[in-house]
C-alpha cells in the first residue's frame, strides 16, 4: 500500500497567535511548529497590533477575549490595512460575536474547547486557498450593469456613482453571483466557490457575508436590487431588476 506523504507548510509561513491563556498558547505552538509553521505569540491586544506590523504574518489566530484591546477591535484594525486570513478563536457560545467577527472580515472561527488537530487542518486549508488565490492570473474584464460597475482586475465596485469598499470575501461573493446573472447559487456552492472545497465552516458564513455585502452595496438592504434571496435555496444576482429600475418602471 502506498501512503501519501503528510502535507506540511510552505517554508517561511508565519502565524501570529493572539491568545492570553498560556496553556492554549503552548498547545497551539507545539502543533503548529510540528507542521513547520513559524509561530509568533502575542499575549494582549496591544502586543498583537505591534507584532502584526513588525512580522506581517501569513495568518492570524485571534482570540476575542483579550486584555487591553479586544479581538474584534484588532480584527477591525487589521482589515483596514490587510487581507491577511484571520481565524477567530472564542470561548463564547453566543453567535453574536462570531457574526460580528465575520462582518469585520474574519475568514473562519473556532469555539473553545477545540481540537488542536482540527485547528491545524483549518490553518493548512486557509493558507492553501490563500496561496492558490494569489498564484492565479488576475481575471480580465469589467462587469457593467448600468449604475453598478464591478472592475474585476482592480477589484473595485461602483454603485450608483459611489465607490463601495468591500472585503475580499464580499467582493468574491459579488463577483461569483454577478458573473452568472439570474443563476441561483446554493449556500454550499458559494462556500465551495468563494471559500474552497476544504472549508470547515457552515452555511451561516455565507448568510453573514451576504448581509454585510447588501449593507454596503444596496441603498435599501431590506429590499435589495441586485443580490436577491431565493428562499429555501440560496442567492442570485438579479440583472433584470436592475434593468427595470434603470427604465424607470
Amino acid at each position: 500500500m502506498i501512503v501519501a506523504p503528510r502535507e506540511t507548510s510552505m517554508s517561511g509561513e508565519s502565524i501570529l497567535v493572539v491568545e492570553d491563556e498560556a496553556n492554549i498558547v503552548r498547545i497551539l505552538t507545539m502543533y503548529l511548529e510540528r507542521e513547520n509553521y513559524r509561530v509568533i505569540v502575542a499575549r494582549d491586544g496591544e502586543q498583537a497590533l505591534e507584532q502584526f506590523q513588525v512580522e506581517q504574518p501569513d495568518l492570524v489566530i485571534l482570540d476575542l477575549l483579550l486584555p487591553k484591546v479586544d479581538g474584534l477591535e484588532i480584527c477591525r484594525r487589521i482589515r483596514r490595512q490587510s487581507f491577511v486570513p484571520i481565524l477567530m478563536l472564542t470561548a463564547k457560545k453566543d453567535e453574536t460575536d462570531k457574526i460580528v467577527g465575520l462582518e469585520l472580515g474574519a475568514d473562519d472561527y473556532m469555539t473553545k474547547p477545540f481540537s488542536p488537530r482540527e485547528m491545524v487542518t483549518r490553518v493548512r486549508a486557509i493558507l492553501r486557498r490563500t496561496r492558490h488565490a494569489t498564484s492565479l492570473p488576475i481575471a480580465e474584464g469589467i462587469l457593467d450593469f448600468g449604475d453598478l460597475r464591478i472592475d474585476v482586475p482592480k477589484r473595485s465596485v461602483i454603485a450608483e456613482g459611489r465607490q463601495v469598499a468591500l472585503t475580499a470575501k464580499e467582493f468574491d461573493l459579488l463577483r461569483a453571483l454577478a458573473s452568472s446573472p439570474g443563476k441561483v447559487f446554493s449556500r454550499d456552492v458559494l462556500l465551495n466557490q468563494v471559500w474552497g472545497y476544504d472549508y470547515y465552516g457552515d452555511a451561516r458564513t455565507v448568510d453573514v457575508h451576504i448581509g454585510t455585502l447588501r449593507k454596503k452595496l444596496e441603498m435599501q438592504p431590506s429590499a435589495p436590487r441586485w443580490v436577491k434571496t431565493v428562499w429555501g435555496i440560496g442567492y442570485k444576482f438579479d440583472e433584470s431588476g436592475v434593468a427595470l429600475l434603470q427604465n424607470g418602471e
